[in-house]
């Protein structure tokens, strides 16, 4: 199995992060169940729109109960009973996933604010972990991934 997680170097009190994200999967009980492992990580969830674009769905951290569960739980809509605009989604559109894995609840905070605070800056409520002066990112992906908010 290829390493889908996140490294990261520290260099004059800057942290530069590398995201290895896995293959973007289309959502699917059994795929999820079979090759996204029980660890703590990051993931981003997305649903095609009547254009064929990606849209945003969802971008967070799991620490407790893992990516498997997580994803299989955020993208079944028999699962997901409590919000009617999110299962409408679910059952309508098709979704897709990826993830990387880690279990430092530190790094998962500072690579959730970059991407929200370069993707939703006007949104952006998260605090990073405090722990640098700045904190740089790229993203290692297999799939050259675009998507529109």
């Amino acid at each position: 199995m290829a390493s889908y997680n996140i490294t990261s170097k520290e260099k004059n009190g800057d942290v530069y992060y590398t995201v290895n994200w896995s293959p973007l999967e289309k959502a699917d009980r059994y795929t999820i169940i079979s090759k996204v492992p029980a660890v703590a990580g990051i993931f981003e969830i997305y649903w095609m729109d009547d254009h064929k674009k990606l849209r945003m769905f969802k971008v967070d951290k799991i620490i407790y109960g893992g990516l498997r569960s997580e994803l299989r739980r955020l993208t079944d809509p028999e699962l997901n009973r409590t919000d009617e605009k999110v299962r409408k989604i679910l059952e309508e559109k098709e979704i897709y996933y990826r993830y990387a894995a880690t279990d430092s609840n530190n790094i998962m905070d500072d690579v959730i604010w970059f991407f929200m605070k370069t993707y939703f800056p006007d949104v952006n409520t998260l605090i990073h972990s405090g722990r640098y002066n700045a904190i740089y990112l790229k993203e290692s992906e297999p799939d050259k991934l675009l998507w529109v908010p």
